[in-house]
């Protein structure tokens, strides 16, 4: 079914389910896989967020979304549809990228390569190197080849 024009969220073309990053090592988590084949540059997922309360301390959640250029962050949001599942990797191997657009509240992610029906989708999250809440991860990510991405600031309406 295709999804209506005027719709705000945009998430049919992907599912959740385990992570492949998954396993006793890293714990058990989901990740968020492409339904369909992608082609670069295609429109995989739209969203809005909402933000959360001022006084929230993202450090200690890693759930949300830094949602600002400001640093220290004091901008915090929840992201709808699939993009809490999105999992993080390497710099360079990321086959998705998140563009925000913080004034509107919402965001847009598109393939950063082919994808294929069922690979799992991964993004960059701008605040792994220093978000506290991140800081077991950002070891993992750093020393596992797999399953790593380094932190990209990003301004408003730019790709991350």
């Amino acid at each position: 079914m295709a999804s209506h024009p005027e719709t705000k969220i945009d998430c049919s073309k992907v599912y959740v389910k385990r992570s492949t990053f998954s396993n006793e090592k890293t714990g058990m988590f989901d990740g968020a896989f492409a339904a369909v084949p992608f082609k670069e540059g295609d429109l995989i997922e739209k969203g809005v967020m909402r933000r959360l309360p001022d006084g929230f301390d993202g450090n200690t959640c890693p759930y949300i979304f830094t949602w600002s250029t400001e640093r220290p962050n004091k901008v915090w949001a929840m992201g709808s549809g699939c993009s809490p599942f999105y999992n993080t990797c390497k710099e360079g191997t990321a086959n998705t990228r998140m563009v925000r657009y913080f004034d509107d509240d919402r965001f847009e992610i598109f393939a950063t390569r082919d994808i294929e029906k069922d690979e799992e989708l991964l993004h960059t999250y701008i605040s792994l190197k220093w978000r506290t809440c991140f800081s077991d991860l950002n070891e993992i990510v750093h020393n596992d080849v797999e399953c790593a991405n380094d932190d990209k600031e990003t301004k408003e309406g730019e790709e991350q």
